[in-house]
């Protein structure tokens, strides 16, 4: 039966002390650790965010979470996003959908960044309907290799055909986007910047060596390939200033394979991790389908651990948080369940581990999740309607 696994009654707000401990990065003040994870709605017709968009993002504010991350947002480049409904941060119905869901976000009392994202080699994966005069944009025209993947077979045989490498000025063009759109993000009253460096996105594209087989300055080694996302962060880092705090999502799978790795040792991490860091990151989004599975072999520590050992930044872990397995397996492999893994959350902020815990799932079955978990309450039973969700 689906459902409660291990109860929470008995739970009270002392149990996740850690949970609810302020943290202040550079200008951003949060009430909490807990974090609204990024969720592409697909519910922006023609990119722009509406009223339901708002108040979507608002019950989650009013709820007591204390940083909400947007689902992906296309920055202002051709290539970036071939979702015609998923949102853009560029044109002016789509910058005053924004600026009305910054403001009821801030009305609630809550705080919300934007995630920039550019899809890089993945352009197709999420429409059929995608221009064909574009150029999908990667380091050397390579999708990558098809290991394990949700992606379809008709896509994967589309995908992997190769594409021309992209050129200095496709990198000078796709930079000042990026920047373009940071600017304009602050401008609109965000509290922060976040960028999508990971699964297999087109900043990720650059730090796998699967996808960035080149052999100029932006390829060959683990510094080599970190330096055009470092160089994106290092640009937004001077055109925002010192006070806006920089997210980045880096992670080891992709979704061309999920078994794909950046770094095989904790020293390449090191490596490839210290540049963003140097560029200005703030805040590394360590993305892993469980928030608690060891990187590494011979140490227990997580994903979001490790970069914050080896960085010294802020780090935010998320996967399968109050949930059994990661939904995607449910689906092929039969229901998820709610699991109550709170606690090990809470056990490993209050440890150091990491700072801040992205929850996806679990704020969607319930908006007012921060207030459930600061009151004890039980994590609302698994529904798959509920934990898929839409714009509830």
């Amino acid at each position: 039966m689906e459902g409660i696994q291990e109860s929470s009654r008995t739970r009270t707000a002392e149990h996740h002390a850690a949970l609810f401990r302020p943290l202040t990065v550079r200008s951003l003040g949060l009430a909490n650790r807990i974090v609204m994870s990024p969720m592409t709605r697909s519910a922006s017709p023609g990119g722009v965010p509406g009223a339901d968009v708002a108040r979507y993002y608002r019950r989650r504010a009013a709820g007591g979470t204390g940083l909400i991350i947007t689902e992906g947002v296309a920055i202002d480049h051709p290539a970036a996003v071939d979702n015609p409904r998923v949102p853009r941060m560029y044109g002016e119905d789509a910058l005053a959908g924004w600026r009305t869901v910054v403001d009821e976000v801030h009305a609630a009392g809550g705080r919300i960044i934007p995630q920039l994202w550019h899809v890089g080699p993945l352009w197709g994966a999420m429409s059929k309907i995608v221009d064909p005069a574009v150029t999908p944009m990667r380091p050397s025209g390579r999708w990558g290799t098809a290991g394990v993947t949700s992606c379809s077979g008709e896509y994967v045989t589309h995908a992997t055909r190769p594409t021309r490498p992209m050129t200095e000025d496709d990198l000078a063009e796709v930079l000042s986007a990026y920047v373009r759109t940071a600017v304009t993000a602050t401008e609109l009253g965000f509290d922060g910047i976040a960028l999508h460096g990971g699964h297999g996105y087109l900043l990720d594209s650059f730090l796998w060596h699967d996808t960035n087989t080149r052999e100029d300055h932006w390829g060959g080694d683990l510094v080599a390939r970190s330096r055009f996302p470092a160089a994106v962060v290092a640009a937004i880092r001077e055109a925002v200033g010192g006070d806006m705090p920089i997210f980045f999502r880096f992670s080891q799978h992709k979704q061309q394979d999920y078994t794909a790795r950046i770094a095989e040792t904790p020293g390449e991490l090191e490596v490839l991790l210290g540049s963003l860091a140097d560029a200005g990151v703030d805040v590394f989004d360590a993305s892993n389908r469980r928030f608690d599975v060891p990187a590494f072999a011979g140490s227990e520590l997580s994903l979001a651990g490790w970069a914050k050992k080896l960085t010294g930044a802020y780090t935010m872990a998320v996967g399968s948080v109050g949930l059994g397995k990661p939904l995607r397996d449910s689906r092929a492999a039969g229901a998820a369940a709610v699991v109550d893994n709170i606690a090990e959350v809470d056990r490993r902020i209050a440890s150091g581990e990491f700072d801040l815990i992205a929850i996806g799932r679990l704020h969607l079955a319930d908006p007012a999740l921060a207030t459930t978990l600061r009151t004890g309450a039980s994590l609302t039973p698994f529904d798959r309607a509920a934990h898929e969700g839409s714009l509830h």
